[in-house]
């Protein structure tokens, strides 16, 4: 009589197979990793060309509307002080007539992001359709 031992002679062990698994973790991660940058939320603007932008300012009547928020918190269009008040009835004074509503904002380094989003939400709701905001000038960045 031969003696038969049970079910432990070379049978496959029963381990998990986590190859397949690997390569699905990584193709998701890939996935994921692609996604990221195209969530990105942008703001849309425009900025003025450098040339158009000092002959503008050489010239006393300019196509170009520049609403600047100074430093000390007042406002101005082209150089022209006016309040935050009076900017809505302003702004449709200006725009009302012009076919292109385009308007480029120029906030000082101080201003918030708050009062920046503020200030153009007021200019659209005048209508001003497309909003850029100018460059830094090069004098100002020298001086800071």
């Amino acid at each position: 009589m031969g003696m038969q031992v049970g079910d432990s002679g070379g049978g496959p062990l029963n381990e998990p197979n986590v190859v397949p698994m690997i390569d699905i973790l990584l193709v998701l991660l890939i996935i994921f990793m692609m996604q990221v940058p195209l969530q990105r939320k942008a703001m849309d603007t425009q900025v003025p060309p450098v040339e158009q932008r000092e002959e503008s300012q050489s010239e006393g009547e300019s196509d170009q509307i520049v609403l600047e928020m100074r430093a000390d918190g007042t406002l101005a269009i082209n150089t022209d002080p006016v309040t935050e008040a009076a900017l809505d009835a302003r702004l449709h004074e200006i725009y009302d007539n012009r076919p292109a509503k385009l308007m480029f904002l120029k906030p000082a380094r101080n201003r918030r992001y708050q009062e920046i989003m503020h200030i153009m939400d007021i200019a659209r709701g005048a209508g001003v359709q497309v909003i850029g905001l100018t460059p830094k000038e090069a004098d100002e960045t020298a001086a800071q």
